[in-house]
Parts: C-alpha cells; structure tokens; sequence
C-alpha cells in the first residue's frame, strides 16, 4: 500500500494486532448470538423438541395467528405507548433540568445535578420494588402524602388498574432516568462558545430568545442523539415492568411490552412452554424495530444535520 506522499510501505499489520483483542470480543459475544438468534428463529420444534426448518412460519405466526398475533401486536402497542411517553416527558424536563442547571446564577447547581442524577445509578429492581412499595393502597405513603396536601381524591389503585398501569410505569421509569438526558444536553450547553451568547445579549436578546435562537439550534444534534438513544432503550425495557408486574405485565397484559412478550415467549411462565425458537423470532423483530427506527434517524435526522453543520 502507499502512504500519503505516493511512497509504497508495509500494511499497517501493528493495527490489526491492537484491534483484534476488543474485535474478537465483539465478534463472540455480540455479532455470533445475534446470528444464531435470527438463524433460529426461522425453525421450529415437534412434539418430541426436535427442531426443523420452518422458514417464516413464526413470523407468519407472530403478525397473523390470533393466538401469537394478539399479544404480539398488545406489546407492541404498549411499548410504543412507553416511548412516547418518555419522549414527551422525560426529555423535555431533561432540557428544561439542563437549561437551568447551565445558568450561572444558579447556586450549588453540582449538588442538584448530583441528586437529580443518582436515581439512575441504582437498580430497577430496587427502584420498582420502592415505587411499589409506595404507591401501595395497603400500605404505601402516597395516600396520606396527597391527603395531606388536599389532594386526596386524585389517590387511586393506579399500578392495579389496565387504563393507569402502563402510564404509571412509564412516570417511575421516567423519574429514574431523566439523569442521562439532563447530563447529556447539559454537556452540550456549556460547550456553546459565551461569544455567542454575549453577542446575543449585546443585541438585545432577553433570556428566551437567546435559548431559542442560538442555544437551541445548536444542541438540537445532542437532542437527536438522546431521542434516539431514549427509543432503543425503551424498545429493550424489561427491568421494571418485570420488577413491579412480573412476567404476566398485568392486569390483564395491560403493561406486556416486547421485552416481557419476549421472556415469556422464550423461557415460558405457569401454563404457557417455553419456546426458544418463537422467542427468537420475537427477539429478532425487536431487532428489526430498533434497526429500523434507527435507519429512519440516520437517514432523516442525522443527515439533516450534517448538511446543517456543513
């Protein structure tokens, strides 16, 4: 090969020896399982457990059987309804922590920052079995916390009901993570040079303005990048639904998200056999929503904004 100058010179073979440590770890513990996963899910087993290929008959199962479609199609609406409902809360407030947080003005902002960011650093195991504890009607203290404060008639059975379940999950699991986006537009804010902002204030922008037309723009590539991570971590959520509901996602399926549909599926629960090669065609259409959500972010979003910086 040459170099920059037209000189002919040895293949950098030092490169491949230092990548091929952390290459090979990838390559086993990522790359082949995802393989496997989307080779299995196109078989399927008799009644002695003997496997066979099947082609796309599970995924044929999975969008079109009645008994495989509509808890498929339940998970997938619930899990939906979980993104939007972080991208529409805890997003936003994530901006909003950020903004504030960034302001000079604003006095032992590191122990604010600090507090708001610790819940992300404990397990969702102990935060859903916490939050269960207390939003309990038995013997939680949110029913005396809102009495007291007026509020009482709003107390309700709220993780035991279909219509306020999912929603109260998405708000806990809201609470717990809202760290990450804080911390990461918060970055982002104070890489913005000040000459921009004095400039701004020297033309008579008031605060709002100055955020709106020279702040904003320039971490909207920080907020894609947080929309999306946000979409792929909501589409792997298992933790907490598990924590507080257990594999079933009750009542009645009414918080089953792809993550729960998944285990199920795979390793089975009470009545229902386990299944590894249904449970692979449902981890693999998980992959191919969270592949495809991406795609749909590189090519609208991300390419938008390199032309922008460009």
């Amino acid at each position: 090969m040459t170099n920059r100058h037209g000189v002919k010179g040895q293949f950098p073979w030092h490169i491949i020896f230092f990548l091929s440590p952390g290459l090979l770890v990838y390559l086993t513990f990522s790359v082949l399982p995802l393989l496997d996963t989307l080779w299995l899910g196109f078989f399927s087993e008799d009644e002695t457990g003997k496997r066979f290929f099947a082609g796309l008959q599970n995924y044929q199962a999975l969008l079109f059987d009645a008994v495989w479609s509509e808890p498929f199609w339940n998970a997938l609406w619930n899990n939906l309804k979980f993104f939007v409902i972080h991208m529409l809360v805890q997003n936003p407030i994530g901006l909003a922590l950020a903004v504030i947080l960034s302001s000079p003005k604003l006095r032992f902002s590191n122990t604010y920052r600090t507090l708001i960011f610790m819940p992300t650093m404990l397990s969702v195991v102990i935060i859903g079995f916490v939050w269960q504890l207390l939003l309990s009607p038995l013997w939680g203290i949110s029913e005396d916390f809102l009495y007291n404060i007026g509020l009482g008639h709003l107390f309700d059975a709220w993780l035991g009901k279909e219509s306020s379940a999912l929603i109260t999950l998405s708000l806990i699991s809201v609470w717990q993570f809202v760290g990450i986006p804080m911390m990461l537009i918060y970055a982002s804010l104070l890489s913005i040079p000040d000459e921009l902002v004095d400039a701004s204030v020297v033309d008579g922008s008031n605060p709002w303005q100055t955020f709106w037309h020279i702040k904003l723009p320039l971490i909207m590539p920080t907020i894609g990048m947080v929309s999306i991570l946000t979409f792929v971590a909501n589409f792997n959520a298992f933790e907490l639904i598990y924590a507080v509901k257990g594999a079933l996602a009750g009542p009645n399926f009414s918080t089953d998200i792809m993550g729960t549909l998944f285990y199920r599926t795979f390793f089975g629960f009470q009545l229902q056999a386990g299944s590894p090669t249904m449970g692979a065609a449902v981890a693999t259409l998980m992959f191919l929503i969270i592949l495809l959500g991406v795609a749909l972010y590189l090519f609208f979003v991300q390419r938008r904004i390199q032309r922008f910086q460009l």
